[in-house]
């Protein structure tokens, strides 16, 4: 990119540019990390959040409103909305395997030029498991990911093929990272917009995976 961002800029700008794919009436599913602040940019009240521990009709919430016990799936406080429903972790898990959820927003490790993710594991590391990424992967309508497009050692986070384990065989719909937007369609990545300060050229050093350009 032509200019030095900072991370919390970066996580802002692809949360941002998420937030314009939804257009309600829609049940959504915020994954932990950039897609929780992909909430904060969302303006249709058509649109409403599902948590996989057993909320729909998640918001936004802060102190001195903050419930310790009204957590998301990554256990961050989060508030309720008028008309608020709350259930049980099997209907909720339910919910997901029956395609009632319509767009599910995952954060990604890696990803591979068919559009197969990796977010739950890295070899050697412990990590709390895969939690509901598996099941939105497969039953949700639409899953867009959100992710840096390199690691913090400068190598590509899109890859020929996923080095960590991978979260399911189903492809994802979409990929946002500061540099770009990816669609998949057939089993390929196709560019289809550059992130504001992003050249092509960068986009094309810090892929390693194919793609195909407008």
């Amino acid at each position: 990119m032509t200019t030095q961002i900072s991370k919390h800029d970066i996580q802002h700008m692809i949360a941002k540019r998420v937030a314009k794919e939804l257009k309600g009436p829609l049940t959504v599913n915020l994954g932990i990390g950039i897609p929780t602040l992909v909430a904060a940019y969302m303006e249709d009240d058509s649109i409403y959040l599902h948590t996989e521990n057993g909320l729909l009709g998640v918001t936004d919430v802060e102190e001195p409103d903050v419930d310790p016990n009204l957590v998301n799936a990554g256990k961050l406080p989060v508030g309720e909305a008028v008309g608020a429903s709350f259930f049980n972790s099997s209907d909720s898990f339910a919910m997901i395997r029956g395609g009632h959820v319509d767009v599910a927003i995952l954060g990604a490790l890696q990803v591979d030029e068919t559009g197969v993710i990796a977010n739950w594991a890295v070899p050697g590391k412990n990590i709390m498991g895969v939690g509901g990424a598996m099941d939105l992967l497969v039953g949700a309508k639409k899953v867009i990911v959100t992710m840096s497009h390199t690691a913090k050692d400068g190598k590509s986070k899109l890859l020929k093929e996923c080095t960590y384990p991978i979260t399911s065989t189903r492809s994802v719909d979409l990929i946002v990272t500061e540099l770009a937007v990816f669609e998949v369609t057939d089993g390929k990545l196709r560019l289809a917009e550059l992130m504001p300060g992003a050249s092509i050229e960068d986009v094309r050093e810090k892929t390693e995976a194919e793609f195909i350009e407008q």
